[in-house]
């Protein structure tokens, strides 16, 4: 089995029947989050790399068909359609490390709609996790104020893969390092560990672990202080380190208790010890609040290492993430279900300094002194340009930072900017509105035998200032 069988039996059922009807034109879905998680004042773009990588090897083969099949408990003849299947679209999409509000599309595809269809879950699984998850670590890079934070998740991520993707977002946001291995040595990031609490309890003494540990490691270490009793560790490990002279760059890591009252100490006794160039580093249950309340309290803490509460983003593990259709065969498309409506046609986000961003219908002409956050990454179903490096979007992160307003970035009750939709895209979403509520109303009035397939509503495409987007979409239903 390929990575198509990855999905969804309802994804499986609809692209056998939009195949067997002969539905095969261009669809549009748009990935979008409806309202950001409580606590959140923005959200930052990730798993488009993930993505792209599914869908340039997408390829439904026998194996997978006959794997549908035995699902399904059909023949795989009755599925031999899907075999060959493979992605052709165009994607558009913000790329990595830009920051994303509510309701502004992460990602677009078009392609014949079986493929758009089957695609779905995959990637609306890479964009909605890896896009928590990043926006959790941004937030802690913003609450350690320029102090290093380092990715201690792997051990309770929700699987490798996701440990794997904690450590890369972790570096794209900002963080220093990362304690998994194969992130480190597959992306190029600093590998960052200590000791575990069994190495200093598999010697007779807490000094004797210091030094087996500092005379295998030579160089800068990190010793665990808290094992037992944590000002005692403290004095040992200053012991230790000025026995051994291995002071500069080393540090010292509390795990547990008072963090910022253990820290205060443990600089006392290191800078009595003639040792203020050792380090105190921090772990044990932190994330973006635990934070921003020792930096806040100036605690003497010099690096935060983060794991399990922003490996699984503990306060918000999931987005209200949504991939809906917009467009089919040139006709735009709504959902108009209670609190769940779509906004229809395809779109373009246009960030504009000193104004909300706006939500324009994508052939409109941009405002001005605005940019677009939708790029074209991936034509006939190959990327258009070589995987983004992490410094990259580190850097598109930082400048879309700096641009937020403060009430957004506060750790403790932010403030989200809103995006506003264009007059143009206001009036196509009015227009369809209306017109699948007329033909709603006829086929309850007519019955069955009158159904309104196939009816065509012109104007519901056609805004004011748009006589020939209209005639060129058609139909609304």
């Amino acid at each position: 089995m390929s990575d198509a069988t990855t999905t969804d039996l309802y994804e499986v059922t609809m692209a056998t029947a939009y195949l067997e009807e002969g539905m095969t034109a261009p669809a549009t879905f748009s990935l979008f989050v409806r309202d950001l998680p409580p606590g959140r004042g923005f959200l930052v773009s990730a798993g488009l790399e993930s993505a792209l990588d599914f869908l340039s090897t997408f390829h439904i083969g026998p194996e997978d068909t006959r794997t549908f099949a035995e699902v399904l408990h059909r023949p795989p003849s009755d599925l031999a359609a899907l075999t060959g299947l493979e992605f052709t679209g165009e994607v558009r999409a913000v790329p990595e490390g830009r920051v994303v509000l509510a309701g502004e599309p992460l990602l677009e595809i078009t392609a014949p709609l079986p493929q758009a269809q089957l695609v779905e879950t995959y990637v609306l699984n890479q964009l909605s996790h890896q896009t928590a998850i990043a926006s959790k670590a941004a937030r802690c890079v913003l609450a350690a104020a320029g102090r290093p934070v380092v990715d201690f998740s792997l051990r309770r991520t929700h699987g490798p893969e996701a440990g794997f993707q904690c450590a890369r977002l972790g570096a794209m946001t900002g963080f220093a390092g990362t304690s998994n291995v194969a992130a480190a040595a597959a992306c190029g990031l600093p590998a960052i560990g200590t000791m575990a609490h069994s190495f200093v309890e598999a010697f007779a003494s807490e000094e004797e672990a210091f030094r087996a540990f500092a005379r295998t490691h030579p160089g800068p270490v990190t010793l665990l202080v808290d094992t037992y009793d944590t000002e005692r560790g403290v004095r040992t490990a200053a012991r230790v380190l000025s026995d051994l002279e291995c002071g500069p760059g080393s540090a010292v890591r509390l795990d547990s208790g008072d963090l910022g009252a253990l820290a205060a100490r443990a600089r006392t006794i290191l800078d009595g010890a003639g040792l203020p160039e050792v380090r105190i580093v921090a772990s044990g249950s932190l994330d973006e609040y635990a934070v921003d309340r020792l930096v806040r309290s100036e605690s003497p803490i010099d690096i935060y290492a983060v794991g399990t509460r922003v490996g699984v983003s503990a306060d918000a593990p999931y987005l209200d993430s949504a991939y809906k259709m917009v467009q089919y065969d040139g006709r735009p498309v709504m959902k108009l279900s209670a609190a769940k409506v779509t906004a229809p046609g395809p779109k373009q986000v246009y960030r504009r300094p000193g104004h909300p961003d706006l939500i324009a219908l994508s052939d409109e002409p941009p405002p001005p002194h605005s940019v677009p956050l939708l790029e074209t990454v991936m034509r006939h179903g190959q990327r258009t340009a070589p995987r983004a490096a992490l410094q990259e979007c580190r850097e598109r992160l930082t400048a879309d930072l700096t641009e937020l307003p403060h009430s957004a970035r506060l750790i403790e009750h932010p403030i989200a900017p809103k995006a506003v939709p264009s007059a143009s895209l206001t009036a196509l979403t009015q227009q369809v509105r209306d017109c699948l509520r007329v033909l709603s109303a006829t086929d309850v009035h007519t019955g069955p035998a009158s159904s309104s397939a196939g009816r065509s509503c012109p104007q519901a495409a056609a805004g004011p200032d748009r006589p020939e987007q209209g005639r060129r979409r058609g139909s609304c239903l």
